[in-house]
Order: C-alpha cells, then sequence, then structure tokens
C-alpha cells in the first residue's frame, strides 16, 4: 500500500459534482453583490481605475502621485486600492484634471436599461 494512503480511500469511487449554477450577470457587479447605489459604486470604480492607469503610466510614487492630488502617501495607496469612501465623484474629476486629464460627462438614455439607468466611464 503506497505511504499517505489507507485502503478505503484508494478504493473509493470519485465523487461526481452536480454541474455549477452559472447566473449572467447584470454588468454591474455591485448591483449583483447588493451593494447600495450600484451604479456610483461603480462609476468611482472605472474613475479609479483610470487614476490607477494614469499613475502607473506615468511611473509616480505615491509620493509623487500625492503631492499631484493633494493627498498624503497612504490616502493615495488607499485610493489606488479602490478605497473610495468619502470621495465624490466630484473628486475623483478633480483628482483625473490634476493627472492632465479632461474629463466630460455625457448624459444620454440607456438602450440596454429599461429604467434609462446607466453610467458609461470611458
Amino acid at each position: 500500500m503506497p505511504t499517505g494512503l489507507n485502503s478505503k480511500s484508494a478504493r473509493k469511487k470519485p465523487a461526481i459534482d452536480a454541474p455549477a449554477r452559472i447566473d449572467r450577470g447584470s454588468g454591474n457587479v455591485f448591483a449583483d453583490l447588493g451593494i447600495p447605489n450600484p451604479d456610483l459604486a461603480l462609476a468611482k470604480a472605472k474613475l479609479v481605475q483610470r487614476i490607477r492607469d494614469l499613475i502607473a503610466e506615468r511611473r509616480l510614487t505615491q509620493a509623487k502621485a500625492g503631492e499631484l492630488l493633494g493627498l498624503d502617501q497612504p490616502k493615495v495607496s488607499a485610493l489606488v486600492r479602490g478605497r473610495v469612501e468619502g470621495y465624490t465623484l466630484d473628486r475623483l474629476f478633480r483628482f483625473l484634471n490634476a493627472l492632465g486629464q479632461r474629463v466630460e460627462i455625457t448624459v444620454r438614455r440607456s438602450e440596454t436599461d429599461a429604467e434609462g439607468r446607466g453610467v458609461v466611464v470611458t
């Protein structure tokens, strides 16, 4: 008998798992998870992703990014890790401006949401 195996486990038939249930997401993970204000959470997440990308593209240290954004290094660290509590969309827009970006806001009826809701950040 091989070491580490007992005779019962060596003879046991493998368990057959039932097929996993797969649900189609809504396109907003925050809504799917039941997070309050999911459209706002998604918009903030997309803005923070853009901020994080710009910091990486410019090869800025968190300290240097903090100087540009008016934040201390620990707050930059928390921001790029997705900690957006306390940041308004307006403030995130100002961070993008400080990183040399022009922010344009377009309001239009969503083609996919019957209630006309939806946030698109590109």
